[in-house]
């Protein structure tokens, strides 16, 4: 733990200082993914990807994944391998330097109490996500409390259809049993991340949202690691 707090907080103070002094894309990721890399092998996690041929470093997309476990994060940061924004509860702004570096770094605070809130995040959104900038987005709203997904939330798919961005499914497994929510019990387990073809929204409309939904879901519901890389 004393590790890890020290790592966190120099990964937190890079960004700020990168953000400050340079180029915010760069050091709004690149220090928060080596530090995922540092606190999954702090854990003794064996991690398992595939699938990062589907993406282009130079497009734009909005990542959907299930949600098992608090080392999601890390492992996403890490492995995904693509510069990416999440999408963040407007209360972890509040969070002692970490929140100032997320703010420094271009991830986008949602605001769902009001409409106008919600219009203001998708316009902040909107200046952030391009030049392969992505997001990042949890469409369960939580982390799982028993091994299984729970139904999507609109937002993240409402998004994709604002911006005309394209859906790339995230499949997760292991950080279920890595950490369990409500756990402080730390296990080293192997994680893998799947990475799926893009779904694309060009053509797509509002009556055609709880479609995507469903077929999104059933992607990650239904799919499993293939290959190692």
């Amino acid at each position: 733990m004393p590790v890890f707090l020290v790592s966190t907080m120099l990964a937190s103070f890079s960004t700020i200082l990168g953000c400050f002094i340079g180029n915010a894309d760069f050091w709004g990721y690149y220090p928060a993914s080596v530090w995922s890399r540092f606190v999954c092998r702090l854990a003794l996690l064996g991690i398992k990807t595939t699938g990062h041929d589907n993406l282009n470093k130079n497009e734009s997309y909005v990542f959907v994944a299930n949600h098992q476990g608090a080392f999601d994060i890390f492992l996403i940061y890490g492995y995904l391998g693509h510069n990416f924004r999440w999408l963040m509860k407007k209360s972890l702004r509040k969070l002692p330097m970490v929140g100032k570096a997320c703010e420094v770094a271009g991830h986008v605070y949602v605001d769902r109490s009001s409409k106008s809130g919600i219009l203001q995040t998708i316009e902040e959104a909107k200046d952030k996500l391009q030049h392969g900038v992505s997001t990042v987005v949890f469409p369960e709203g939580s982390r799982t409390s028993d091994g299984k997904m729970q139904a999507f939330k609109k937002g993240a798919f409402q998004l994709a259809l604002d911006l005309h961005l394209p859906i790339v499914p995230l499949r997760i497994d292991g950080s279920f049993k890595v950490l369990k929510k409500d756990s402080l019990l730390l296990s080293p387990e192997k994680m893998t991340l799947t990475i799926h073809k893009p779904i694309y929204t060009d053509d797509l409309n509002a009556e055609d949202m709880s479609k995507l939904m469903d077929e999104v879901w059933h992607i990650i519901a239904n799919s499993s690691i293939e290959n190692d890389v």
